[in-house]
């Protein structure tokens, strides 16, 4: 079966010329040793002559039996069966499946890859990948297109499970802590704490004059239980309004930016924030006040309506390409890039995981190559694999032929000169 034609300018096509060149250099010398063994019984008898013919029928010995042998390896020699030729194409099988073992155990190896791995610097070329916002919005439109689909595979029933049982393993022990407290550490750092702070001022005081008639009345039943119907007739209602009018003194101090009580909250949030972070029983508490909560019936149902119309309006918004879905994932992938090029810590992280996951698919990956490369190899037709394997080495075979070809001869006139020389006479 004949090779498939190919382009006169590819690569293969001038493989395929360079093979010629060589298999008729080799066969042209083949073919001069054959002419010069035939010539030399036309010149006189004598040393030279012999040597001449020596050398030269050592040479056509020679270029025939590696003839043979590079040609046995293709096909059979003259079209002739004989047996242990043709071994490609009757190996093919086994070729591909030794290939592929060999690739699977002497080529992935656990020290290759990590040689390969230490040497690709995965962090930079994906530092410089998120660092060009060209490639981000890409990226993040994709992220975002894939989105709907993940949500879709996913079962609500399964994904409500899944979400209740999730989350208070999530906030259980320091985890959550540091989470809370790196929370909050935010919020002081943009100084979000004393707005809340000012935000809890302003409603207690909406609430303090929305509900001024019903403190004075709680306060006036109050006086009179503690002192009698007469000190609560004489005092109630004044004591009442001295209360309410010191509440709201105090609130209105508390107002200002330069406060005691609003620099005495935020020494109270650093602190906490402290504990949070170092006090394992104070840790502990928070989780355990977190599951409390998420345990609640009330939370489990308001988690779920949360999930179902956080789904609902991620599907929506991912279809968009100019959607918060993509503009999110656009600003974190950048901000990832960020982390990379400035945290050597988080380029080792990547480095470490990169690699581990590496070395934990490689045994896996090692049977599957070599399957698959064993199973390649047989599916391949095999004048195709013949010809493929012929054009990459079959140069260098040309040249086993033509060094055949010539050492032959050499070793047929040193012979020859030897022999004579220690026995006087050598019959050929």
């Amino acid at each position: 079966m004949s090779p498939p034609p190919v382009p006169p300018g590819s690569d293969e096509a001038e493989l395929r010329a360079r093979l010629a060149r060589h298999k008729a250099l080799a066969t042209g010398l083949l073919a001069g040793m054959a002419g010069v063994t035939l010539g030399s019984y036309a010149l006189p008898p004598g040393y030279w002559t012999n040597l001449l013919q020596a050398s030269a029928k050592a040479g056509l010995v020679g270029g025939l039996a590696d003839w043979f042998a590079v040609t046995a390896l293709f096909r059979h020699p003259l079209g002739l069966p004989i047996p242990h030729t043709a071994i490609i194409p009757q190996q093919k099988a086994r070729l591909g499946q030794g290939l592929g073992r060999f690739v699977a155990n002497h080529v992935l190896t656990e020290a290759e890859v990590r040689r390969v791995a230490g040497r690709i610097d995965a962090p930079a070329l994906l530092r410089r990948f998120l660092s060009d916002p060209a490639q981000v919005r890409p990226a993040a439109e994709a992220l975002a297109a894939s989105l709907p689909r993940i949500l879709r595979s996913l079962e609500d029933a399964r994904a409500r499970r899944m979400l209740l049982r999730l989350l208070p393993r999530m906030v259980s022990g320091p985890a959550a802590a540091r989470l809370v407290a790196r929370a909050l550490r935010l919020l002081v750092e943009g100084g979000r704490h004393q707005d809340v702070f000012g935000l809890a001022l302003s409603q207690i005081k909406v609430l303090v004059a929305a509900k001024e008639e019903s403190l004075k009345s709680a306060i006036s039943q109050r006086v009179r239980a503690e002192g009698g119907a007469l000190v609560g007739w004489v005092a109630g209602a004044a004591v009442a309004r001295r209360v309410l009018t010191a509440l709201n003194a105090e609130l209105d101090k508390m107002e200002p930016d330069d406060s005691e009580l609003r620099a005495a909250f935020e020494t109270w949030v650093h602190a906490e924030i402290d504990k949070l972070e170092t006090d394992p029983a104070r840790a502990e508490a928070i989780g355990a006040a977190l599951r409390g909560a998420l345990a609640h019936p009330a939370v489990s149902a308001w988690l779920l309506d949360a999930w179902a119309r956080l789904r609902t309006a991620l599907e929506a918004d991912a279809a968009r390409p100019e959607g918060r879905t993509v503009t999110l994932l656009a600003g974190f992938l950048s901000n990832l890039g960020d982390l990379l090029e400035q945290d050597e810590a988080a380029r080792a992280r990547v480095d470490r995981f990169i690699e581990t996951t590496l070395l934990t698919v490689l045994p896996a990956a090692q049977g599957r190559i070599a399957s698959f490369i064993g199973e390649v190899v047989a599916g391949w037709d095999t004048a195709t694999v013949v010809d493929k394997i012929e054009l990459r080495v079959g140069r260098d075979l040309q040249y086993v032929r033509i060094n055949g070809t010539v050492v032959g001869a050499l070793a047929g006139g040193v012979l020859f000169a030897l022999l004579h020389a220690l026995f006087g006479h050598v019959a050929f």
